[in-house]
């Protein structure tokens, strides 16, 4: 299906709509039933550590919920007020995901610290708590490899973030377990200390997902494997003497992709063209992690101009030039093609037939164009066809 017939409402990727949605409504039905056990029971068993770890299974509610809607709306296609498309929102979606979970854990640091003074207060944990955490662990490492798994499948940050999100939380319960272990065993500090814990590995996970968030609104390129792999990509296709000013930009899962490229100076604009399309089809087709790619035709490499070089002039100036170089005895000529070489421009003219017949005076006009070049501050080469001028 072309881009022009995909409604506004439907994802571009059906397919990669569809699994992240399903992944995700599965963390969530896992969240949901985590969130009551730990929380009622964290409560009834006295375990302090079991309680914050259900909030933080209840924040991750918040975070599916986040997901479901970032990954709705970024799976549309480019409209024309988001001409390349609605990765971005997943970006952003990863960005708040960090922001939750680093302030899920800066609370929990705070809420286990107020409690350290006054342990020798607080009632004994009970054995069910440590039975609750074990579970918990198994079911969180489990609910991990599986969003992982579709995550990397379908090059999704925004999933990526979601599962070690998931991750955080089998770390953190791995934690709640030993400290309610050592707590039965009369170091009852340790419950406390276990909810400190889950709290800073919490705040440091999500400082370094909205970290990573924040390096791609603002335009961080590819990686250097990647962006090497395009240049070979872009030197490999036939036509391509050069590539310079090659730069990338992540847009979601994907990267969007500008490059200058060096073609022969003498062939036609709509080779060029051609050149130009034939590059930008084999990056998308060999790279999937590329979005688009925009390519520049250049007939040698961009560099700085130095002070005081000549500017050279527009088309109709060059042309006003070039008849006061050929003469008023020189018929109108049919086309000219110019190309601008450095500082300086070479001219292929095409003269009317009867005038190219007339050898005498095409020999006087090469006489004429040769005595005239070496003071002109434009024209560094000027060549006379005798034949049709193509149209």
């Amino acid at each position: 299906m072309s881009a022009e017939h995909i409604s506004p409402h439907e994802p571009m990727d059906p397919e990669r709509y569809q699994a992240a949605q399903r992944s995700t409504w599965i963390s969530a039905g896992v969240n949901v039933l985590l969130t009551v056990v730990q929380v009622v029971v964290g409560l009834l068993a006295n375990a302090q550590s079991l309680v914050a770890d259900g909030l933080h299974s209840a924040s991750d509610l918040v975070a599916d919920f986040m997901v479901l809607v970032a990954n709705r709306h970024g799976s549309h296609p480019a409209d024309s007020r988001h001409p390349y498309g609605h990765g971005r929102i997943e970006t952003a979606a990863s960005l708040v995901l960090g922001v939750l979970l680093a302030g899920t854990g800066a609370a929990m640091l705070v809420a286990a610290g107020s409690r350290l003074g006054n342990v020798e207060h607080l009632p004994p944990v009970q054995p069910v708590a440590l039975w609750v955490a074990l579970g918990t662990l198994a079911a969180k490492e489990g609910l991990f490899r599986y969003m992982l798994a579709v995550a990397e499948r379908l090059r999704s940050p925004m999933l990526v973030a979601n599962a070690w999100h998931a991750r955080s939380d089998a770390a953190s319960s791995l934690v709640v377990a030993l400290g309610i272990a050592g707590s039965l065993m009369g170091y009852r500090f340790l419950d406390l200390l276990a909810a400190a814990l889950v709290g800073f590995m919490i705040v440091r996970m999500g400082l370094k997902f909205a970290y990573d968030a924040m390096q791609e609104l603002v335009d961080t390129g590819l990686t250097a494997e990647e962006v090497g792999a395009i240049r070979a990509t872009l030197m490999a296709t036939p036509g391509v003497m050069g590539v310079h000013e090659l730069r990338t930009r992540r847009m979601g899962h994907q990267g969007l992709v500008d490059a200058h490229v060096r073609v022969d100076a003498r062939i036609s604009v709509s080779e060029g063209h051609r050149i130009a399309e034939d590059a930008r089809a084999k990056v998308i087709a060999e790279h999937e992690y590329v979005l688009d790619v925009l390519v520049h035709v250049d007939v040698e490499d961009d560099l700085p101009k130095p002070p005081g070089e000549t500017v050279l002039p527009e088309r109709e100036e060059l042309m006003r030039r070039l008849a006061q170089i050929l003469g008023p005895e020189t018929p109108q000529v049919d086309k000219a093609l110019l190309h601008y070489l450095g500082n300086r421009v070479e001219a292929d003219i095409f003269l009317p037939a009867p005038f190219c017949l007339d050898s005498t005076r095409v020999v006087a006009l090469e006489v004429r164009i040769a005595a005239a070049l070496p003071a002109d501050p434009y024209f560094k080469a000027i060549s006379i066809n005798c034949r049709v001028a193509p149209k």
